[in-house]
């Protein structure tokens, strides 16, 4: 079982990040993310244990915030277009802290290198000028672990459990 902590928007939001995505796509080409797929990855499991997760993420405290959607670029070293925040809330900061070392005493293996909070849009994409991010609200008061099943059609995203966070 393929698994991955992330945030998730509210449906208006992935709704206009979406329709922004496809504008972008105009104008970099590449694949745009379904509107059901859009998400903030925490952290990539890959093949593992449902239950050492879970029992990982119980132990997470973090408070609620909103993330803030306020720019977007293309990482040329990867060929995707994102968007996110100018700097990372602390609260996402410390949550990102906090799961991951959680995870790490479960045992799971996770990437070094540092945080980087952003929501991939479009994939295989080219350089060029993007449009204005659109104005959208993106509370947070959850993170959710999400199972990915792969078939020939793509990934299919299904989340497994949500953790709620305190105000």
């Amino acid at each position: 079982m393929r698994l991955f902590f992330a945030l998730w928007p509210p449906a208006e939001t992935a709704r206009a990040l979406t329709e922004w995505a496809r504008e972008a796509q105009r104008l970099t080409g590449g694949r745009a993310t379904e509107e059901a797929k859009v998400h903030l990855t925490l952290a990539f499991l890959g093949e593992a244990d449902p239950n050492k997760a879970v029992r990982a993420a119980l132990s997470v405290a973090g408070r609620a915030h909103e993330l803030p959607v306020e720019k977007s670029h293309y990482w040329r070293e990867n060929s995707i277009v994102w968007v996110g925040p100018r700097d990372t809330p602390r609260e996402l900061k410390a949550l990102h802290e906090r799961l991951s070392q959680a995870l790490g005493g479960e045992g799971f293996a996770l990437e070094r290198r540092p945080f980087a909070a952003h929501v991939t849009l479009i994939r295989k994409a080219r350089a060029a000028k993007l449009p204005r991010v659109p104005a959208v609200e993106w509370p947070v008061p959850e993170f959710v672990l999400v199972r990915s099943a792969l078939s020939s059609k793509g990934a299919r995203y299904e989340i497994v459990q949500r953790f709620q966070l305190r105000a």
